[in-house]
């Protein structure tokens, strides 16, 4: 809540029970330097992270709560952190419109399809665009950019800021960008993520793509119950640095083919239900001809079903 994100900054670890000033620069080492990130763990996990008893892992998690004042409140408080929300342009009105103003903060946007279908150019658009002024569809702001899949292309950045008439060379100084080599480095990046987003005003973070690594990591159906767990701590990662920073965060997936579907389009997103509960809005590309791009929303929590053309060009998604 906007409340909570405001108490936060005058939050000290040292203050929460159980946690003295070795158990305060242990959290603050492992990146959980927002007591929200303490509140809405597990006892298992924050105990296996500190390596301390689950007895006084409980502790330290019930006490955050309790200073942070966690628990039921009034729908009237939700739509005050609602009022805090922005969105960032695509850079197409039409995109935007299906969106319902652009890619929102305090939540995880998905966007599937096939190779070529605009997942990443939309990616390296919303990195530009996050830099404009609120007045142009930006948000003042900086962002953070995890590749996953050797696909960052600087010199696609500097076209994308020629075409918006940008200083290319701040654009570039203002993406900062990491290559995940496997999961677990995928997942460290984010939990390091909380230091940067404070010191470099990070406003999007963008996941170039969400699954690929958990796919090569974890093959056969035996792994799929740890992939499964791993993508889903990952998630909910993401989802709280979304809310205690109200930031926006944009993944891409790859998808892959159902044979038991014999009419109609056999394609669907991998990471199954573990990634269609967690991000809040899902797009589905597809190629059109030429230079055309065809998104259409699958799942949203308060978007009508819709689907919008829009081109991908050398200066960028536009209409």
């Amino acid at each position: 809540m906007v409340d909570n994100m405001v108490e936060e900054k005058k939050f000290n670890l040292e203050n929460i029970p159980g946690v003295g000033p070795k158990l305060a620069d242990k959290l603050t080492e492992l990146g959980f330097t927002d007591p929200m990130s303490i509140a809405v763990s597990s006892p298992g996990e924050l105990a296996s992270i500190l390596e301390i008893g689950k007895a006084t892992a409980s502790k330290i998690i019930n006490g955050t709560r309790q200073m942070l004042k966690m628990g039921f409140t009034s729908a009237d408080l939700v739509w005050k952190q609602r009022q805090a929300m922005t969105k960032i342009t695509t850079g197409s009105k039409n995109l935007d419109a299906l969106l319902g103003g652009g890619i929102e903060t305090q939540a995880i946007t998905e966007m599937y399809g096939p190779f070529g279908s605009g997942k990443s150019q939309i990616a390296f658009q919303l990195s530009v665009n996050v830099q404009l002024p609120e007045d142009k569809g930006g948000m003042n702001g900086n962002c953070l950019f995890i590749d996953t899949e050797n696909t960052f292309r600087p010199n696609r950045i500097i076209q994308l800021a020629e075409g918006l008439e940008l200083d290319t060379d701040k654009v570039l100084k203002n993406i900062f960008v990491a290559r995940a080599y496997n999961s677990d480095h995928q997942m460290f990046l984010v939990e390091k993520a909380t230091d940067m987003i404070e010191e470099k005003n990070i406003k999007l973070i963008i996941i170039d793509s969400l699954t690929s690594h958990f796919r090569s990591d974890y093959m056969g159906r035996g792994e799929l119950a740890p992939r499964q767990q791993k993508l889903n701590k990952h998630l909910h990662a993401l989802q709280r640095l979304a809310d205690a920073h109200n930031l926006a965060v944009y993944v891409t997936n790859q998808v892959q083919s159902n044979p038991a579907i014999l009419f109609g389009d056999p394609t669907r997103p991998v990471g199954g239900h573990i990634v269609a509960h967690q991000t809040s809005y899902r797009v589905y590309l597809r190629k059109s001809s030429g230079e055309k791009r065809i998104a259409k929303i699958m799942d949203s929590p308060d978007l009508p079903p819709g689907e919008c053309v829009f081109r991908v060009l050398t200066e960028g998604v536009r209409d």
